[in-house]
């Protein structure tokens, strides 16, 4: 096969940037190791930045997220028994989006299709080659059969744990990591979330988040240990704690527990985000604390800057715009990984250790900052509803 850019990975990196270069007139075939219908169903975190949900309008592929998604005007602090209002609108007059990444994937994949893109589901063995040369290729197994992409650029989308980061050439790149000492036991839930905004609740027994994914979805975090054991967290005990961590800002409705699990947090970054012609975006480049919602934010703005760079080198013939690539990225990549920084140390129980007792007052002291200073709550507002793409 032949195409201009190959892009390994059908998550909404890499069908984000398939789509914007068909608008530009730019060839693309996306390659994925899973299913249609896993990538579909896969529920994962669903907070949109304004500017974000306003690309996918300009470019067409908004439609359902127009009619859909729940607009939110900010957020809650809850501490000390009170739930703080950041309202964003009036504070920047910008607003956040939910909008479930399944459902951007899902919207992408028919786009494309519809529209003559090509997405090869299924694939194994992926290996990306030659990448420092001016031929790259991208070799897999397909429907039992071997393949191989030969294309003028490769687009690693595959995410933290695929082969595109990791085939970068040894000392040409490094990793920037943290590793935080908590995870987020995570479930989804059919029942009313207890607001209509997200509520960050801070509690003397750790971190809480109250989100939906509907009027009657509700999609709830507790800070744990990053090694927990979640066969010791039967369905009771994660209602009861839920309860206690709210603090009794808002009333809690239970319900039948769909999903659960752990994630450990941490912190990543890949810098240079390109090697010779292969170029890296979203996860497979960087990794935040979810605390901050940026992945998905901080995915898109990559290959809108990708596509741009290719625009100018296909269209002007100029490469300016791929070499600095990631001189483009990784600025913005930073601030989301600060900000996302900031919020879980903000909000994150520190347990144990001679300091716990003193974090704990500093912490409730900055939230009562936070919410009680205008110039705070704007600070807040700019970076949750997403930094200029420009």
């Amino acid at each position: 096969m032949r195409t201009q850019v190959g892009i390994v990975g059908a998550g909404p990196a890499g069908l984000m940037l398939s789509h914007l270069l068909h608008l530009a007139g730019i060839e693309s075939i996306v390659i994925e190791d899973r299913s249609r219908d896993y990538c579909e169903n896969r529920v994962r975190a669903g907070l949109m930045e304004n500017w974000v949900a306003e690309l996918l309008k300009k470019t067409g592929v908004g439609d359902r997220l127009a009619r859909e998604a729940m607009v939110h005007d900010g957020i809650f602090l809850g501490f000390n028994g009170t739930a703080h209002k950041i309202d964003f609108v009036k504070l920047i007059g910008k607003h956040v989006y939910i909008y479930d990444q399944k459902e951007v994937v899902t919207d992408l994949i028919a786009h494309r299709l519809k529209h003559g893109g090509q997405i090869l589901f299924e694939v194994t063995d992926t290996g990306v080659h030659d990448f420092t040369g001016d031929r790259p290729k991208i070799r897999f197994t397909h429907e039992g059969r071997a393949q191989e992409i030969d294309c003028d650029f490769i687009a690693g989308c595959d995410g933290f744990h695929g082969v595109c980061r990791p085939s970068l050439p040894d000392g040409s790149w490094r990793g920037y990591d943290r590793v935080y000492p908590y995870g987020w036991l995570g479930i989804l839930s059919e029942s009313p979330p207890p607001d209509k905004e997200l509520i960050y609740s801070y509690h003397e027994r750790g971190f809480s988040l109250f989100s939906m994914r509907g009027p009657q979805l509700s999609r709830l975090y507790i800070q744990c240990a990053p090694d927990e054991d979640i066969n010791q967290w039967s369905d009771d005990r994660i209602w009861n704690e839920l309860t206690t961590r709210l603090g009794g800002v808002r009333p809690l409705k239970q319900g039948k527990i769909l999903q659960k699990g752990i994630t450990p947090m941490r912190s990543y970054v890949a810098e240079p985000m390109r090697a010779g012609r292969l170029f890296l975006a979203g996860d497979s480049a960087h990794i935040v604390p979810p605390t901050g919602a940026k992945g998905m934010n901080l995915a898109i703005a990559d290959v809108v800057c990708l596509s741009r760079a290719l625009e100018r080198f296909y269209r002007d013939k100029k490469d300016d715009g791929l070499a600095n690539y990631s001189a483009k990225c990784l600025p913005r990549v930073w601030k989301g990984q600060r900000f996302s920084y900031w919020m879980t140390q903000m909000l994150h129980r520190q347990y144990g250790g001679d300091y716990a007792d003193f974090d704990m007052k500093r912490q409730l002291a900055e939230l009562d900052y936070v919410s009680s200073s205008q110039a705070a709550a704007v600070s807040l507002a700019e970076n949750y509803t997403g930094l200029p793409i420009d």
